[in-house]
């Protein structure tokens, strides 16, 4: 008997190319480890157990006739529940879409498929990717397992926790004001969200067409690179999607690149564990790149506000028919929220959407002209308590929700792309995670400093394997 435990993308594949086991044997210890994480977790909307094991045993003959292999050549993977994929449920975390079967695949779950990797379920996320704390009303919210009292962030909740329970090794989830970054943050793994227009959303479940993005979260910058790099690239069924070539090689020598820490704005009440996780950061950086330096924005406080206008308006268009027709089927704090958005006056939606080519460029101009990279927290505190978040729960609620997206709204509104990784532990062991940001298109130039950092720091998982492995004969 031994353990199935491969630690990154590398040896998994090796383990299946070389003979050491099969993607069935992988697939079946992936499936047992979800199985015994979920009570704790409940990270899975659902673990489909059968179809996962078909397309494993279809890879095995696959391999065994002596085709190509892929690049994640019988790799068992899970995600968010929100990605199409022919006669499969695609829920959303819903009641409303709960059985809805899907008639094609997503893009992004071809492009999966075809580098060999196997789905092992439905990850649990909040309600139509609406939420930055996890909260579910109808699969109740995933737990983090780090400790289960805490949020996971969301909306890719069961994304976080999944691969921080390490469940599987990496996920897709999606951002549309922080929702592959929280998660990150809160379950301490790495989370990247992509440029604007990098990654096709065909067959992903809308909620603001104009600032979704979808992207992985991983138990470290290389795996979730390489996901990256599977799912790019231009896509004639997404019209959105740029016709810009997949990220290229990660980057050894930095030797050139300036950091800019970002303050201002990103200084305002921010706990002094999470500066002082920052400051060990750029301490571990600074050998390695050219300078190291303050940058100050012009305050964009401004630019949350707006994000979160353009969010809200475009998702009372997703769902104004299912709030006339279904109000009550919707969880209570989605249905006030949507309430709201439907109240939404088109001259301030309009209004913000053209002042964000104008907000991008004098941000690219000030913030990065002494920085090629800015480094910002992901949070102004460490992941939060979920009875402190509950509604009703806490007269702090609204407080502390609003704080939590208020670092990462700012770059989903500029579609700039950007790196979430931990990059120490409190005192009481929890995650410090920190955001890399790049201009446009530099997904390769911020990964390569996520990818030094988190070797300079040698940072351990935040916690054991919740669940023995499964074991193979």
């Amino acid at each position: 008997m031994s353990e199935l435990n491969p630690k990154s993308f590398a040896e998994a594949v090796t383990m299946v190319r070389s003979g050491a086991t099969s993607s069935v044997e992988l697939t079946q210890a992936a499936i047992a480890r979800a199985k015994a994480a979920q009570p704790r977790i409940n990270a899975f909307i659902a673990i489909e157990e059968e179809a996962a094991l078909a397309a494993a045993e279809a890879a095995d003959r696959w391999q065994a006739e002596g085709k190509p292999l892929g690049a994640l050549h019988g790799v068992p993977l899970a995600h968010k529940d929100m990605y199409d994929r022919k006669g499969m449920v695609t829920g959303c975390g819903s009641k409303i879409r709960a059985d809805h079967v899907a008639s094609s695949t997503s893009t992004v779950m071809q492009r999966l498929e075809a580098a060999g990797a196997i789905s092992i379920g439905r990850l649990n996320m909040s309600e139509f990717a609406m939420g930055p704390t996890g909260h579910n009303a109808h699969h109740g919210r995933a737990r983090n397992p780090i400790d289960p009292e805490l949020i996971t962030g969301g909306s890719s909740s069961g994304s976080g926790a999944a691969v921080g329970a390490g469940v599987v090794l990496a996920a897709l989830g999606s951002d549309t004001g922080g929702s592959i970054r929280l998660p990150a943050a809160c379950c301490g793994v790495v989370g990247i969200k992509p440029t604007q227009g990098r990654v096709s959303r065909h067959g992903a479940m809308p909620l603001s067409f104009s600032q979704d993005c979808v992207g992985p979260l991983a138990g470290n910058v290389e795996d979730a690179y390489r996901i990256l790099q599977i799912i790019s690239g231009a896509d004639p069924l997404d019209p959105t999607c740029e016709r810009i070539p997949p990220p290229g090689d990660l980057l050894d020598d930095l030797s050139s690149i300036r950091l800019g820490v970002l303050g201002g704005f990103f200084e305002k009440d921010l706990a002094a564990v999470v500066g002082n996780g920052i400051s060990t950061a750029m301490s571990s950086l600074a050998p390695h790149v050219a300078s190291v330096g303050q940058v100050k924005p012009s305050d964009l406080s401004t630019v949350a506000e707006l994000a979160n206008v353009v969010a809200m308006a475009e998702a009372g268009t997703v769902h104004f028919d299912w709030m006339r027709e279904r109000p009550e089927d919707y969880g209570p704090q989605i249905r006030m929220r949507l309430s709201q958005s439907l109240a939404m006056p088109a001259p301030i939606y309009i209004r913000a959407l053209q002042m964000r080519s104008l907000m991008l460029a004098e941000f690219l101009e000030t913030a990065f002209a002494h920085a090629d990279v800015l480094i910002a927290p992901v949070m102004p505190f460490l992941p939060p308590r979920s009875a402190d978040v509950d509604i009703g729960a806490s007269p702090e609620m609204n407080r502390i929700v609003s704080a939590m997206t208020s670092f990462t709204r700012p770059f989903s509104y500029l579609g700039l792309p950007v790196v979430t990784l931990p990059v120490a532990v409190s005192p009481e062991g929890l995650p410090v995670a920190i955001q890399i940001i790049g201009r446009p298109w530099r997904e390769a130039q911020i990964s390569s400093v996520a990818r030094r950092l988190e070797r300079e720091l040698s940072l351990k998982p935040f916690m054991p394997q919740s669940a023995p492995l499964a074991q193979s004969a």
